[in-house]
């Protein structure tokens, strides 16, 4: 699992490569791709049908949203299971399952007469894309050279970046056309198609695999699954308003992280090896991922209260704007990758942080009178560090994991990008809140003046996370560098 193991491979590539690489690496990217932009579009695309789904099965807003938690949460408690699994039995099979029981979810989805049978295809769902996410990162070392590894991760980036952007859109008007059933089942050509494209390009079952053979580890799997379930919940559940449940919840997880390092130690084929948790450089790597998506999501949360009522733009006006920074995500990691390729992932990942620090920074002076530039300036120049620190950081650690620990260590990336944002949604959102109303109930995050002073408080604290990722970068380079030295021969 360490990283340091890069050098290493580094100087041998074809002995390492040919055994598992694509015939087709252009084919077999693309299909990476499209099962990256179905999982991306699976979460974005439903929140656009709330209301619709409200009407459709006469519920209210806190049954409904569980059709997006459902979905969230099934990723965050299987995803590193996913990634497991798959190291064990072989990546092919398990990405060409998560794409078919993907997609034939989406089709219980969009024929569900039920709003709780909705809600447990949507769970199914989630397993279906826990495992293309996991999966598509991990087998991206087998389908490119080393040399072009950045490329890749900034291609699945851009794609990510994408179903992102295209899922509100493409939701709004399927529903307009089609009526809410449509946002799922337009997820089964497209899966359909995804299936078929991997099926054709991807490698066959890679030789790692046998060597990962053994029992499966059920115990870990389902403390795993369930402490993070209970830190999911309790974030997401009151809707930022923290009570008895939610600290209960906090509780049972603290509880479950103590007994599943316990089982992890206790058992001879652990989910996760501990040990290779004590490498810096991996460590730091999914600490970095937690914080920045934390900040990220701050503009997902914040930003539509300041556009709406801090500036005073109509509800179109909000959704134009907003599409600023995902188009300038997906832009930039195209180019994103190929720097890393030129310069360093190391290298990269620094300067991806300092950009990050500089456009929060820079909204966290967010002023009502600068208009549509106030904000749309400063998202350009954070969403550029955020797509240049993430394909970086992907690319860093992918590129040196052994092939047997790719999968769960796609897993690990995934998962720490999930719970940064389920903690942001979170965080951000009751800092801006508190700011934004001085701790008191009422309506005053309406006003104008009120919505831009919790903008600047939200980001101001976002600064000081991007700083601390920033900080972490360093010593993750220093401890690299130290390693490399280490390595060269005398």
């Amino acid at each position: 699992m360490a990283i340091a193991e890069q050098n290493e491979h580094a100087s041998a590539p074809q002995k390492t490569q040919p055994a598992v690489m694509a015939q087709s690496p252009v084919l077999a990217l693309a299909s990476l791709s499209l099962a990256t932009l179905l999982s991306s579009l699976g979460t974005s695309i439903a929140s656009v049908g709330l209301p619709s789904l409200m009407q459709a099965f006469d519920a209210s807003f806190q049954s409904v949203q569980w059709v997006v938690l459902a979905y969230l949460l099934s990723i965050t408690a299987l995803i590193v299971s996913a990634g497991r699994l798959a190291d064990m039995v072989g990546r092919r099979p398990l990405l060409l399952g998560g794409i078919a029981l993907f997609t034939l979810a989406s089709v219980l989805c969009g024929l569900a007469p039920t709003l709780w049978l909705l809600i447990a295809a949507r769970a199914v769902q989630g397993l279906g894309a826990a495992l293309m996410m996991a999966l598509t990162l991990a087998f991206v070392a087998e389908t490119v050279s080393k040399e072009r590894t950045g490329s890749a991760m900034g291609l699945l980036g851009a794609m990510s970046a994408i179903g992102t952007t295209l899922g509100p859109s493409l939701g709004g008007l399927l529903i307009a056309g089609f009526g809410w059933r449509a946002i799922f089942l337009v997820n089964v050509p497209l899966g359909v198609a995804t299936f078929a494209l991997a099926w054709l390009a991807l490698p066959a079952r890679d030789k790692s695999a046998q060597a990962t053979q053994g029992s499966f580890d059920a115990v870990g799997t389902a403390l795993l699954a369930l402490t993070l379930t209970a830190y999911a919940l309790a974030m997401t559940l009151g809707r930022g308003n923290f009570g008895a449940l939610n600290i209960g919840l906090l509780v049972a997880a603290g509880i479950g992280v103590v007994l599943f390092g316990f089982a992890q130690k206790k058992t001879k084929n652990p989910l996760i090896r501990l040990a290779g948790l004590y490498d810096i450089r991996l460590t730091a790597s999914l600490a970095m991922n937690l914080v920045v998506a934390t900040v990220m999501m701050a503009t997902l949360v914040v930003a539509p209260f300041y556009l709406s009522r801090g500036l005073g733009l109509n509800a179109a006006m909000v959704g134009v704007v907003l599409s600023t920074g995902p188009l300038v995500s997906a832009l930039s990691a195209l180019i994103a990758g190929r720097l890393a390729d030129r310069f360093g992932a190391n290298r990269m990942m620094v300067a991806g942080l300092s950009s990050l620090a500089v456009g929060t920074l820079l909204l966290s002076f967010a002023a009502t009178k600068l208009g549509i530039a106030s904000y749309a300036v400063p998202i350009a120049v954070t969403c550029f560090g955020y797509a240049l620190f993430q394909t970086s950081n992907n690319a860093a650690v992918m590129s040196g994991v052994a092939s047997g620990e790719r999968g769960v260590v796609s897993g690990l990336l995934n998962l720490s990008r999930n719970l940064g944002l389920i903690t942001g949604a979170s965080l951000m959102g009751a800092i801006f809140a508190v700011a934004s109303t001085g701790g008191r109930q009422g309506r005053e995050v309406l006003i104008s003046a009120a919505a831009a002073h919790g903008m600047q408080v939200t980001f101001q604290t976002a600064t000081a996370l991007a700083v601390a990722a920033l900080f972490l970068a360093l010593l993750s380079a220093r401890a690299a560098g130290r390693s490399s030295s280490r390595k060269q021969p005398s």
